[in-house]
């Protein structure tokens, strides 16, 4: 395993450091004070203007799409271990950044899905306005009335009949589909619900607007309005052609897990970003303030503290840069082990650490004046986006304990 930056990575993670620098941090409050302008006039996911005048800047210093793997453009085509390092650098500022380079879930990952299987005329439907940033996307496959943890127990029917494909069904946690550019609807359900479990699943391409599409109602996040939107969406005898199928038919969880493995190692990084801006705001607190008579930065548990999160990041990020090397190096499937383990490890270590931070700042860690709060609610929320921690512990003892039964 070699995780020495190349030479294109490491121009790369200096050219977005300065424009974290220079343009994203400073854009961080314009950002919060045209949302609550926004929120104020009834549009609480319309997108604040800031954004797009990132993205132009970022575009133009060519920080754009850097995510795609298995392209061959020259502007792409990034292995996912040296993607991983400037995913980490746009965790800093997780609201901004990512969207900035066109770069943000859930948009990546399903541009790689269309990279990968979509057909000629689905990708210059769908896949080109995303690359282009003009559009974004959503992923429905969580449902309400079922434990989706486990993509077998899906619901939501995917019927042919004649030329096209008849949707019923509801979903949830739909990221994304509250935002006023979402076009596209990437819908997981059971076309062949009597093959065997891991082939009753297909995916099809529903655009949003589709007669029988309902966006039912934005889901919160401890309270939070994301700006893009966790939404409820129902279907109701949606009709697409069949024309629209991704992939081969049956094959949907196969193309689920190719489109979650490479983005567990982005929500992986991005949390160990953020996991280093709470530890230095943490810091730079505990130097400013005085308790009973001496810098805070001096008591020993704030020590502990900080000496702590440096080993856990640390631990973490190796643990990551590992999975992303197995990607590369033999699949997905063959880093099934190490992505479940990055899954568990990396939004714990990150919690913790924000926990810390929040502590440290006391009354100003669960207010609007830091970015703690939102952190800690967003990470929290990552134990259980992709799949909770309990089902990648169960996948990792069975694969440990595999080889001793055989």
């Amino acid at each position: 395993m070699e995780f020495t930056l190349s030479a294109k990575t490491s121009e790369y993670a200096a050219k977005l450091q300065a424009f974290m620098d220079k343009e994203v941090f400073p854009a961080e409050a314009v950002y919060e004070h045209q949302r609550a302008e926004l929120k104020a006039a009834g549009k609480p996911h319309g997108l604040p203007a800031v954004v797009e005048e990132l993205k132009v800047k970022a575009r133009a210093q060519g920080l754009w799409n850097l995510f795609l793997p298995h392209s061959h453009d020259p502007h792409h085509g990034l292995s996912v271990t040296e993607y991983a390092t400037l995913a980490e650098i746009t965790g800093w500022s997780p609201e901004l950044a990512p969207e900035a380079i066109n770069c943000a879930a859930p948009d990546t990952g399903n541009m790689e899905l269309l990279d990968m299987f979509a057909t000629d005329e689905q990708k210059k439907m769908w896949l080109e306005p995303l690359l282009d940033g003009r559009i974004r996307s959503a992923f429905a496959m969580t449902e309400p009335d079922v434990a989706s943890s486990d993509a077998r127990n899906i619901q939501t029917s995917i019927v042919k009949d004649g030329g096209d494909y008849v949707i019923n069904g509801t979903k949830w946690w739909t990221t994304g589909a509250m935002d006023e550019r979402c076009q596209l609807l990437i819908v997981m359900g059971k076309t062949n619900p009597d093959a065997e479990a891991h082939n009753q699943q297909s995916m099809v391409l529903v655009p949003i607007n589709t007669p029988g599409v309902k966006v039912v109602r934005n889901l919160t996040v401890f309270g939070y309005v994301d700006q893009h939107g966790h939404a409820e969406v129902s279907f109701t005898n949606v009709r697409v052609p069949v024309a629209n199928l991704l992939g081969p038919e049956g094959e949907g969880f196969a193309l689920a897990q190719a489109r979650l493995g490479p983005g567990r190692i982005h929500h992986c990084m991005r949390a160990i970003g953020m996991a280093e801006r709470a530890l230095s705001l943490m810091i730079k607190r505990s130097i400013a303030r005085e308790t009973f008579g001496k810098p805070l930065v001096q008591q020993g548990v704030i020590q502990e503290w900080i000496a702590q999160a440096r080993i856990d990041i640390e631990q973490a990020r190796l643990l990551v840069l590992k999975a992303a090397w197995m990607i590369d190096t033999v699949g997905a499937k063959g880093a099934r082990k190490e992505i479940a383990a990055i899954k568990v490890a990396v939004p714990q270590m990150a919690e913790r650490i924000i926990d810390h931070a929040i502590q440290a700042h006391g009354g100003a860690g669960v207010c609007q004046d830091t970015p703690l709060a939102s952190m800690y609610a967003g990470i929290r929320t990552l134990r259980i986006v992709d799949g909770p921690d309990e089902v990648h512990i169960r996948d990792i003892a069975r694969l440990e304990i595999k080889p001793y039964l055989s």
